[in-house]
Order: structure tokens, then sequence, then C-alpha cells
């Protein structure tokens, strides 16, 4: 394991002042397939190569499904205001497990996943959550919404939490990015989620910044490098990765709530997807486990880790 404090890489490309937005909406059209390929690109020379081409069907799948689909439906104005003025984000997770809209993305998307090369007890499952009336989806979206997963049941929840995806980013791509603004440590601003990872970028004006990616909608928001997503503080902020392996991934640490959530270099590897690449680093939220760190980023294709 090599270990470094403080900030890595060069904060901003020379000649450019950064001066990132606060938060960037997802593009639903793009997200998923490019999503898609980079698991299939990583499935190639990877030990869990078999899962990643899984994820690379059911991310294909959720690209797909969204043709016919009904457009979601914001909250009324007034409820979009209220929710500014009290620093709460826009959409509400607790209203979403019975929108219609949602029935009928897991409708779409059911259809498409038989299509998925997956090992049998995957196809079992898929079996079951297509079967399921829209009360037990409901109930399986409603769970997930609050972060819990019943351990009997992973496999049927990681099916209904691609299309909790596939609506919430396409729910978040019709908000109007100028309106969002913090709503607590570790919250997407849009739909109040936890990151999945954090990432230095390279856009052109944030080049060396920070953004923290949404499990849920893949809203990315900045964040102030060598800071704990999660707690805020920037003391006891480490940086952690595996000898021998990518010096683009690393677990930044917090000494105060002892959590590790990955941040991706993509200004230096562009082709780092947060995702994707979380998954594909498994290996390295075991070694942080080993030193006694919780993972503090959610991803729903590791629940049941």
């Amino acid at each position: 394991m090599s270990k470094s404090a403080g900030g890595l890489g060069s904060a901003i490309a020379i000649g450019e002042v950064a001066d990132p937005p606060f938060a960037r909406l997802p593009e639903p059209s793009t997200l998923f397939r490019l999503r898609a390929q980079r698991f299939a690109v990583l499935s190639q020379t990877h030990e869990l190569g078999p899962y990643l081409r899984f994820l690379a069907g059911l991310c294909e799948a959720q690209h797909r499904a969204q043709d016919g689909l009904p457009e979601p439906e914001l909250p009324p104005p007034e409820r979009l205001a209220r929710a500014r003025e009290f620093g709460m984000p826009p959409l509400d997770r607790s209203r979403a497990a019975s929108d219609d809209v949602l029935a009928a993305t897991l409708d779409s998307l059911f259809a498409l996943a038989p299509q998925i090369d997956m090992p049998d007890q995957a196809r079992e499952a898929l079996g079951r959550v297509v079967a399921a009336d829209r009360d037990t989806r409901e109930t399986m979206a409603s769970t997930l919404l609050l972060d819990i997963v019943p351990t009997e049941a992973v496999a049927e929840h990681v099916f209904v939490a691609a299309g909790l995806q596939l609506h919430f980013a396409r729910l978040a791509a019709r908000l109007d990015e100028e309106t969002l603004t913090p709503v607590g440590e570790g919250a997407c601003p849009a739909c109040g989620g936890p990151p999945v990872a954090s990432m230095v970028v390279g856009w052109k004006g944030a080049s060396g910044t920070r953004f923290c990616s949404c499990a849920l909608c893949a809203t990315q928001w900045h964040v102030v490098r060598i800071k704990c997503t999660l707690c805020g503080t920037t003391d006891g902020i480490g940086y952690q990765g595996i000898e021998g392996g990518s010096e683009h991934v690393r677990a930044e640490t917090c000494e105060s709530c002892h959590a590790h959530v990955k941040i991706l270099h993509q200004h230096q590897d562009p082709a780092l997807e947060p995702v994707a690449d979380d998954v594909a680093s498994l290996a390295l939220d075991m070694l942080m486990r080993e030193a006694g760190y919780r993972r503090g980023g959610l991803n729903p294709f590791l629940i049941g880790y």
C-alpha cells in the first residue's frame, strides 16, 4: 500500500484560471452508453471480468431503455423554490418510489435485461423481479432510496437500483443547474444522495478542480480538494493506493470519520468513469477495510459488499 498526504498532481493547468461551476447535471442520452463502454474496456483484462461484462450489458440496457419513455415531471415551481429556500435538494427521494414514470422505466429496463449475458443466479433474480407486482417493486425502490438492501435479495435489488439510476438521471437533467446550492456535506445538491466517488477533472475552465459524482442521479458538484467529502474536515486527510496499481485511482482517507471515498484523477486519465472505475478498484476498498476505514462512497453495483 502506498500512502501520501495532501493533494496529488497539479491543481490548475498553467495559464488557466479555474472558475468551476458549482454543479454539472447529467446527460442521460450519453451517460449510460459511455459507462457501458468503460465497463467493457475494463472487463478485458480484469480479474472481475465476467461481472464487469454483466455491468456493461446492464448499463447498455439502461441506455436503450430510454427509448419511448414518458418524460419525468419535476416538482412544481413552488416546491422547488421552497427546497432552495430551506437548503433542501429539489428532487424528493421519499416520493419517487410511487412515480408512474419510474414504473414505466422499470418495465422498459426489465424488458431488455434478459438479453444481457449473466450467470444463472442473476438470471433467476431477474426473473423474480420481472414477475414482481408494482407494490413489491415500489417497496424495493423505497428500501434502496433509504440506502438499505436486504441481504437475502441483493441480486434483485441491483436491477431495481439500475432503474432508479436511470429515472433520477433523467429527472436531474431537467433541473436548472444555476439554481442548485449546497445541501450538506456529502450530499448531492440535486437529490440528496451520497457520492460514489470524487474526480479531479480536466474540463476547460475547471481543470484541476474536484467534483463529487452522485451515486444515484449522476449530478456532479464542486468540492474543494484536501477535504473530506463526507464530514467536511480538512484535518487528517490522506491518500492511499495499491502499490503497482493505478496511480490515478486513490482512496482519500479521513482520520476524523474513519471513512474513505475514492478520488479519480480524470484530468490525468480522461477514460476514468466514477461508477465503473469504482467497481473495478474493489481491491482498494478491501485494503482500506483491512486498514480500519469504512467505505464512504455508495455504488449500487457494489451493494452487499
